[in-house]
């Protein structure tokens, strides 16, 4: 890619400290917890207490993450939030997000992408940085999925959970780690599968779009999945095979948080072992945008994930949205 190479200057992340386990959507709904690890793998799921929104775990997040990375909030140019669930149609949750972290001199917008917010909006911050317009970029992964979920539909209910996770991006040093490349792709075909019918111009909210739950996600579970793991594994070899990389060469796989038998398959298929690819979404669950950086975290704690390894970030999600990123990691 031209322009500056543009690294991850930091990481830091949020979930809420309510958990709701297994054992409570069991009381909640006609569900076990043999069931929903079987088929996901989720144990439990952290949920905002009432009145949080997501420019709340925004903002914990990219204070964490401007701490450091030693960045000002002034100093941040740019703002793109990854987001299912903005605090509202508008004002955009960057513009909330700005005004709660100071960042007087940053501009900014939400980025509608589901699953693939993360990816779509590291792959949009980097090119504000490699282009020189900014020198400092935040993005955030952010969700409070408990918002939308009907948690009558024990389909849905067991899946998601809230959290968010930011990086601040910067141009990288002399033979500094960076951002390598990227791939994404869209098929608006598969929209239905996964999409909250109601509360766009479409559908405005009426009497009858709430009292048919309508404003709650709707999900084909098997086109979801099987279009999941096909389009992992393309969208990985894609960008690997662009920059001439086999993925035995990939240090961590590290695949948006959905369903455990999806990042398990499409990891085999790209014959990684398990020891290279990271699930965290037994504690978490899905949080949409936040999965990614959640997941990076938790690799990092661990020790998993070090400075100077190749690292392919994979996601998929509504709309459909494919995505990858390829980078060396920074930190």
């Amino acid at each position: 890619m031209g322009g500056r190479p543009t690294t991850i200057r930091s990481l830091a992340t949020y979930v809420p400290p309510r958990v709701l386990s297994n054992a409570d959507l069991e009381r909640m709904v006609d569900t076990t917890d043999e069931w929903i690890l079987q088929r996901t793998g989720i144990k439990q799921r952290h949920i905002v207490e009432p009145g949080i929104a997501t420019s709340d775990l925004a903002k914990e997040a990219a204070v964490g993450a401007m701490q450091q990375a030693g960045v000002r909030p002034d100093q941040i140019g740019f703002i793109v939030v990854g987001t299912t669930t903005p605090d509202t149609i508008f004002p955009s949750t960057a513009c909330l997000l700005q005004t709660k972290i100071g960042a007087t001199n940053a501009w900014g917008f939400d980025l509608g992408a589901a699953c693939s917010g993360f990816t779509y909006a590291l792959t949009t911050a980097m090119q504000m940085v490699a282009t020189g317009a900014h020198d400092h970029a935040l993005v955030v992964g952010a969700d409070v999925m408990s918002s939308i979920i009907d948690y009558s539909d024990r389909t849905t209910c067991v899946l998601f959970g809230d959290g968010a996770g930011a990086v601040v991006l910067s141009p990288a040093g002399d033979d500094e780690p960076a951002i390598i490349d990227f791939a994404h792709e869209i098929d608006g075909s598969g929209g239905p599968a996964l999409c909250m019918p109601a509360g766009g111009s479409r559908m405005p909210a009426t009497h009858e779009t709430v009292a048919q739950r309508m404003h709650y996600v709707k999900q084909d579970g098997q086109a979801v999945f099987k279009f999941a793991v096909r389009k992992s594994e393309e969208i990985a070899r894609r960008v690997l095979s662009k920059n001439g990389i086999d993925p035995s060469e990939i240090d961590l796989f590290v695949s948006h948080q959905a369903n455990r038998r999806i990042i398990t398959a499409a990891a085999e298929r790209l014959g990684l072992p398990e020891s290279k690819v990271v699930i965290n979404l037994e504690m978490y669950g899905n949080t949409t945008a936040g999965t990614i950086p959640l997941a990076l975290a938790d690799a990092a704690k661990d020790g998993r994930l070090k400075r100077g390894d190749l690292v392919l970030l994979a996601s998929v999600g509504a709309g459909f949205t494919v995505g990858a990123v390829l980078l060396r990691w920074g930190l």
